[in-house]
């Protein structure tokens, strides 16, 4: 009998050629389920720490208490400016960020731009203050503050307050309008 299953185990192999390859070939590689886990767990993590409103604190341009602030976009004119800077550009709303924490103050900050845009108020004054911190660092809300508004699509420029105003512990932001249908500018 082993000859009959070696002859039929033959012919049923003819035509058949050796695999050169000593590799087997398993079909579509298997996901590393420890990677997709981790990989879930990273991009969770990274959305509660990023804010979808943009403004980042990835690099934050630290100030001082006394330090005045002055920033404008490309494109806003210097004359804009220095009437912002010497107060002649009424603002039309206030916000006080004293006392907050730093993601209460950004929510607080995106909040009220979002409030200013719907009433097309061009210049508000933002009140950050200038308290040292605890371990002897710059400012932090202030510092922040420079930071976000840089950031902000709506915001064309900014400068430190007159003292009466705040001085150096608030400033005046210039905002963009989007023109209501049938209302000019100024």
């Amino acid at each position: 009998m082993p000859d009959d299953d070696f002859s039929l185990f033959t012919s049923e192999m003819r035509g058949v050629k050796r695999i050169q390859v000593d590799q087997a070939d398993t079909g579509k590689v298997r996901p590393d389920r420890q990677q997709i886990q981790q990989r879930r767990q990273n991009a969770m993590v990274r959305t509660t720490e990023t804010k979808v409103d943009g403004l980042s604190d990835q690099f934050v341009i630290d100030v001082g208490a006394e330090d005045e602030l002055y920033w404008a976009r490309d494109g806003v004119q210097d004359s804009q400016l220095r009437k912002l800077k010497a107060g002649q550009v009424p603002f039309e709303g206030s916000l006080d960020l004293h006392g907050m924490s730093v993601e209460k103050a950004r929510e607080t900050l995106w909040d009220f731009f979002a409030e200013a845009a719907r009433y097309e108020v061009r210049c508000v004054r933002v009140t950050h203050g200038k308290a040292a911190r605890l371990d002897g660092k710059r400012p932090m809300i202030k510092s922040h503050v420079n930071t976000w508004l840089r950031q902000h699509p709506q915001v064309l420029g900014f400068t430190s307050c007159q003292p009466k105003h705040g001085g150096t512990g608030a400033v005046y932001v210039l905002l963009k309008r989007t023109m209501m249908d049938g209302r000019d500018e100024d």
